[in-house]
């Protein structure tokens, strides 16, 4: 669901419901425009079919007429005839023959060649040519999409049989002589009949400016696909262009076919066919045109984990009300410390890139960058009210090209202007009348600087300046009532140039105080550009962030040295300082409260509150890198999460605080409890699997299967078994016993032909169901690792888990036109009720479970910024957890 906060609050019902209606008629108009698409692209395809048909008869009547000429100059006649076999009854839904027959009798003598004379040795030699019907809707290979010169029977008509010439016998009277109409009309009539019921595929090189010479065409890979060979079946074209549903290859649940005989539905993923059992209670009665509704349960944004300071500055500011506001993936945090409660403004979609507040403290701007979504994801500010989080004005849509960088309101009239810098080439700035209707008024945008920015501020005293700096950079503009920006480098005389000029601030009395990658602090002259003072050494490496008390008193932060620094009015040390811990990282960003009260932000993506006497501690502690291991204990309100900074926290959902944490060796990929939640099991990106007490994380086993990920793993039910998949495309399954300190391989399962993406075990724990990158569903029996093939036999199974996305259960996940990787998780609550997913364009949706309808409403959630990589139900289905990819992000949503 996109939230719309410009038009009610995240959490307004009327907005949720006019959001779902217009989402639901704009998904059908654009499965109508596909259709029409379709329909004209097949209509293109018959067409050429239709002048290549037409080629290749005139060029086989050639033929025949120089093979009368022939045989009229030996004294012999047409040893064969060409004559269609049209099959009745059950038997037509199979491949339509042509078969070349010679008459019943001995043909005569056999000619001998003559000086000069050319015998058809290859045509009769050709006996049975198969050629596969198109218009079988319960066919189990793929259909062509393209069809033949004629349409195909269907499976409720029986085509009519044309009156063919019986074939020549010396008893049934005079035969008619190569000579003569009567041959020749024979002859004309059988070729009509083959060419009927021919099949395109069979003329793929009768002639070189035919569009199914060549292998790579959409015609030629159509008709590849319409034969029933395993290695043709699944054979992906050489030109990745044609993997759209646009083309050849039929895509997603609109194409999704349900065959009542044996009780299957058969969808497409990229071109390839997957077949999905019904179980047997519900094959009898299940209709695929039906529309599934959506569960009457919702999602509730109830925290998210972490904070974006990796790559963002002057992005934590105070507020009168005692909240810290922030920003990670696309929400905007407001966080009351004291009371330990979280509120959340979710009007962008995608990533928030800038900050700023207001000089009444109540309103706040915030930036985002270009997303997914070409037309509600392009860069834009928003301006909102932080009390209500009711969007009040939306400016700059089509103005910026990549994302807004910076922010900053005017502060000498109260800030009725706002100042922007784009992240484009040419980092644009520009100012803005922001109250003005509701996307504002821009007056004024020029060329800010070649290099990076990382700063754009108002001067607080002097009327109508802006002080941008960054890579290399300080410079000093004025806005000109008639709009116009006039520029002023900074110029350091003679000083040695910093490499980046990393953050501003204004004392006082209404000098810029800069501080740069060198660890020094300069302060420039009011109203100029040239240096006044030079502060050395404040910190060992870059300094991040400056901030002025009301008292005047400056504190400094550092990156590499993460420590915080208190000077005085002169800028000499006052001594007071503190110190972060490496694991919060280094300083970088500083919001200054009353009471010497600090907030801090920091390199590693968490937040720290205190002051300088008493020490900081971390409020909020995130992830930096992709999160992609998130496991729920079975028993506790709480979870893993891991990624690719070497990191595995262990959290309380209902204290949202970090239970324990610690660093690997390397990057995590997926984990898992044990059913009894004494163990978790870690897979790691090089191929080895930890096994941790989870109390103690003392390492009890050590295990490597492979040089791949190990991309999922799974405990039976009864915790005697353990599957992980890898991806190497191999399953490999262990036997756990003393107490999960010994871990025997029983076998491993081989099969899939891409990466393990997905696993599930049955109720009894004799069988898994796997999902690879190649869109397979495979059975496998656990104890033996082979593969159960008659995938049938597996349709009443009852799975314990249901993280599978391939299944009948979840058909109705797969939105019109997604690609076989975009659902990246799925998960099925415990009490069986709902059903969870995780996609890449960042969002979260619920359905009513069992999603097995190909149409299936559902409840949509943002917040993420980038790929939704896992999503689990905790132990009681009272809350669920996503983890976000390149965002960072954990959120933790309330169903209720």
């Amino acid at each position: 669901m996109r939230i719309k906060g410009d038009d009610a609050g995240p959490s307004s019902p009327s907005a949720t419901s006019s959001v779902e209606f217009d989402e639901m008629m704009e998904a059908d108009n654009e499965s109508l425009r596909e259709r029409v698409a379709a329909l004209e692209q097949k209509a293109l395809t018959q067409t050429d079919e239709i002048v290549c048909l037409r080629s290749t008869l005139a060029d086989v009547l050639r033929r025949v007429n120089l093979l009368e000429g022939q045989l009229a100059s030996a004294g012999g006649s047409l040893p064969f005839r060409l004559q269609p076999q049209v099959q009745t009854g059950a038997a037509r839904n199979g491949p339509v023959r042509v078969s070349v027959s010679g008459p019943k009798e001995s043909p005569g003598p056999r000619l001998r060649p003559q000086p000069g004379m050319r015998l058809p040795s290859q045509l009769p030699q050709r006996r049975a040519v198969h050629y596969q019907s198109t218009g079988s809707l319960h066919s189990d290979s793929p259909s062509s999409a393209s069809g033949g010169g004629s349409p195909s029977p269907s499976p409720t008509h029986t085509p009519q049989q044309s009156a063919s010439p019986a074939p020549p016998s010396r008893s049934s009277g005079p035969t008619p002589t190569p000579q003569s109409p009567g041959h020749r009309a024979a002859a004309l009539s059988s070729l009509s009949l083959a060419k009927r019921w021919s099949s395109t595929g069979d003329f793929n090189g009768s002639s070189a400016c035919s569009p199914l010479t060549s292998p790579h065409s959409p015609m030629a890979a159509a008709s590849r696909l319409a034969t029933k060979s395993l290695f043709n079946l699944y054979m992906k074209p050489a030109n990745p262009q044609q993997y759209n549903h646009n083309n050849t290859y039929k895509h997603g649940v609109r194409d999704a076919i349900y065959n009542e005989e044996d009780g299957y539905v058969r969808m497409f993923l990229r071109g390839r066919p997957v077949i999905l059992h019904a179980p047997s209670d519900v094959a009898p009665s299940f209709e695929i045109t039906k529309v599934a509704t959506a569960p009457q349960q919702r999602l509730k944004l109830e925290w998210v984990y972490g904070y974006r300071g990796r790559d963002c500055r002057s992005n934590v500011f105070l507020l009168p009300t005692g909240e810290v506001v922030y920003f990670i993936a696309a929400a905007v945090v407001l966080l009351n410390i004291d009371e330990q409660s979280q509120r959340h403004y979710l009007g962008h979609t995608d990533d928030v890139k800038s900050l700023a507040i207001h000089p009444n403290k109540l309103l706040v701007a915030s930036g985002q960058t270009a997303g997914h979504d070409r037309k509600d994801g392009r860069p834009h500010v928003r301006i909102w009210n932080s009390v209500s989080l009711q969007t009040l004005h939306v400016i700059g849509i089509g103005d910026f090209e990549r994302s807004i960088c910076c922010l900053s309101f005017s502060k000498t009239d109260g800030g009725a202007l706002l100042c922007a810098v784009d992240e484009a080439p040419d980092h644009n700035i520009s100012v803005w009348d922001w109250q003005k209707g509701e996307r504002g008024h821009k007056i004024s945008e020029t060329k800010c600087s070649n290099d990076t920015v990382v700063a754009a501020e108002w001067h607080p005293v002097d009327r109508g300046v802006i002080v941008t700096c960054g890579k290399s950079h300080i410079a000093f503009w004025t806005h000109e009532l008639g709009g116009t920006l006039i520029k002023r480098n900074g110029i350091f005389e003679g000083r040695e140039k910093p490499k980046y000029v990393t953050c501003l601030a204004f004392s006082q009395n209404g000098e810029v105080l800069s501080g740069d990658s060198n660890g020094h602090i300069i302060v420039w002259v009011r109203g100029g550009n040239t240096v006044s003072k030079v502060v050395r050494g404040v910190h060992e490496g870059s300094v991040f962030c400056l901030a002025v008390t009301n008292e005047g008193q400056v504190i400094s932060g550092g990156g590499k040295d993460r420590r915080i620094v208190q000077l005085d009015h002169s800028l000499s040390s006052s001594g007071a300082s503190a110190q972060l811990s490496d694991e919060l990282g280094g300083v970088r960003a500083v919001a200054v409260g009353r009471g010497g009260r600090l907030v801090v932000g920091t390199t590693k993506n968490c937040l720290a509150a205190g002051s300088l006497a008493s020490g900081m501690a971390a409020v909020a502690i995130g992830h930096t890198e992709e999160v992609w291991a998130l496991a729920a204990h079975p028993s506790l309100p709480q979870f893993v999460s891991g990624g690719h900074d070497c990191c595995v926290r262990l959290w309380d959902s209902q204290s949202r605080s970090v239970v324990w944490s610690s660093d690997l060796p390397e990057r995590l990929q997926s984990a898992a409890f044990s059913p009894d939640g004494t163990v978790l099991v870690l897979g790691l990106c090089s191929g080895r699997w930890l096994v941790l007490h989870a109390e103690t994380r003392e390492l009890l086993v050590q295990m490597v299967d492979g040089n791949e990920p190990i991309q999922v793993v799974k405990f039976s039910p009864n915790g005697k078994l353990c599957a992980l998949g890898s991806r190497d495309n191999n399953i490999y399954v262990y036997q756990a016993s003393d107490e999960y300190r010994k871990f025997e391989r029983i076998g491993r399962c081989v099969g899939h032909s891409s990466f393990i993406t997905h696993l599930d075990w049955s109720e009894d724990g004799c069988y898994l169901q796997s999902n690879s990158g190649d869109y397979e569903l495979l059975y496998w029996n656990a104890s033996t690792c082979r593969q159960v093939t008659h995938s049938s036999d597996m349709r009443d199974v009852s799975w314990a888990t249901l993280s599978c996305p391939l299944n009948f259960s979840t058909l109705g996940v797969w939105p019109e036109g997604a690609d076989g990787t975009d659902v990246n998780s799925c998960e099925r609550s415990h009490s069986g009720k709902l059903l969870a997913t995780a996609d890449d364009f960042g969002k979260v949706k619920l359905y009513a479970y069992p999603a097995c309808q190909p149409r299936s409403l559902c409840h949509t959630y943002g917040g993420h910024s980038s790929h939704v990589t896992a999503v689990r139900f905790l132990n009681e289905d009272s809350r669920l957890i996503s983890t976000g990819g390149n965002d960072n992000s954990i959120m933790q949503w309330m169903v209720c």
